[in-house]
């Protein structure tokens, strides 16, 4: 169990700080809430008293014999701050301590967060963003803002991310992952494209985006500015990273190919057509009155993964690319056969082998691959979480980029 301390600021997104509260609690964990004095103008002390255990003050003069303003902080396995309003970005960057919460960050020596919350224009302010980068200079986590709807009718980034969102990065932080992949860009796509017959039916596949989506989670809890580029994905886009929707091979290429420029890796985790149909109907294709099946012609779709290798500048090593291949075995050859034929082919660093004989990994939990190497070695990573999977790929990674 992990003494964690939660700091709600004062805003409108302060309601949901009391269900990331009841994520922790559920699951184990100590928490102490430290509110701003405006906080308790969106959510009372004893709603966070209740829902803690803990009582809630707010000055640093309240219980003075504990000397909370200290005590806390040195106490605690982790701070975080959601939401973190302007406000309070600026006191935490600028080293204040005028109320209890802005001690404790002072005090506090375990990791912190902050889950910023406020208007679009505040978040895009220069003197917000530089607070932001002083915080992270120090060695904070700072998640983005997540984009959607704020106070009134207003829309855009800015929004508090959601406590599911926000709850998958503490626990990272408190598994102690590294944060190797800070002041690095990655690019990451996941699902499965769609080629339309018709407009009605496609072409596509069973591949549900939640590898891919795991992964961007994970380089994001390591530090790395992610872009995802999902094809019909229905998930949720994990806190902090940048979403791009897509949904044919064709739009597929476009957004990795240019969201790849100055990146340091490119994960394609997402599984492509292979073809498309040769014409596309205008209008549903009826049955005929024969009962004979139409004929639909296939053209072979562009290949990303080779062409992303194929269009790396041969003297840079940047950005690594690692792929993903979906097999299974036939007649002529096995899992691992075909795999490793496929990395000969595309050229890439890294293919991660995925064994999808019956299609028992589409859309669960788990996941079970093997990371095959471009120098030749196999790395078989057994059965686990594909949130587990997702970070031993980027350790593998991480180790390449060096």
């Amino acid at each position: 169990m992990s003494s964690i301390v939660l700091g709600v600021s004062g805003g409108v997104a302060a309601y949901k700080a009391a269900l990331l509260l009841r994520l922790f609690t559920e699951s184990g964990h100590d928490v102490r809430v430290v509110p701003t004095d405006s906080a308790l103008n969106f959510v009372g002390a004893a709603t966070w008293e209740a829902l803690s255990g803990h009582p809630v003050q707010t000055a640093t003069f309240d219980n003075v014999p504990e000397v909370p303003h200290v005590r806390i902080g040195q106490s605690a396995d982790l701070v975080i701050v959601a939401p973190a309003t302007a406000n309070t970005l600026a006191r935490a960057a600028q080293g204040l301590a005028d109320d209890l919460l802005t001690n404790t960050l002072l005090t506090a020596r375990c990791p912190v967060v902050f889950a910023p919350a406020m208007h679009t224009e505040m978040w895009e302010h220069p003197a917000t963003q530089a607070n932001v980068a002083t915080l992270r200079e120090r060695g904070a986590i700072v998640i983005d803002p997540a984009v959607g709807r704020l106070t009134g009718a207003d829309s855009g980034a800015g929004r508090l991310p959601d406590p599911e969102d926000i709850y998958a990065v503490c626990v990272n932080v408190l598994a102690g992952r590294p944060r190797d992949l800070a002041g690095r860009r990655v690019v990451v796509s996941a699902g499965g494209t769609r080629e339309f017959l018709d407009p009605v039916r496609f072409l596509g596949n069973r591949s549900s985006g939640r590898q891919g989506l795991a992964l961007a989670e994970a380089a994001a809890a390591r530090g790395a500015e992610v872009t995802l580029v999902a094809a019909n994905v229905a998930l949720p886009t994990p806190a902090g990273v940048e979403r791009i929707d897509v949904t044919t091979t064709s739009e597929l290429r476009d957004a990795v190919l240019k969201s790849s420029v100055g990146a340091d890796a490119v994960v394609m985790a997402a599984a492509p057509a292979d073809f498309r149909p040769a014409t596309y109907a205008d209008a549903k294709i009826k049955k005929r009155p024969d009962g004979a099946a139409p004929t639909i012609e296939l053209v072979e779709n562009p290949d990303i993964l080779a062409e992303l290798v194929r269009t790396r500048p041969a003297d840079v090593a940047e950005p690594f690319i690692a792929g993903f291949a979906a097999e299974t075995g036939d007649e002529n050859g096995g899992v691992l056969d075909h795999a490793r034929a496929k990395l000969a082919r595309k050229g890439c660093d890294l293919l991660v082998v995925n064994d999808v004989s019956g299609g028992g990994v589409f859309g669960q939990e788990d996941n079970d691959v093997l990371l095959l190497t471009a120098d030749g070695e196999a790395q078989p990573v057994g059965q686990r979480p594909k949130t587990e999977v997702a970070h031993v790929i980027w350790d593998t990674i991480v180790q390449r980029l060096g």
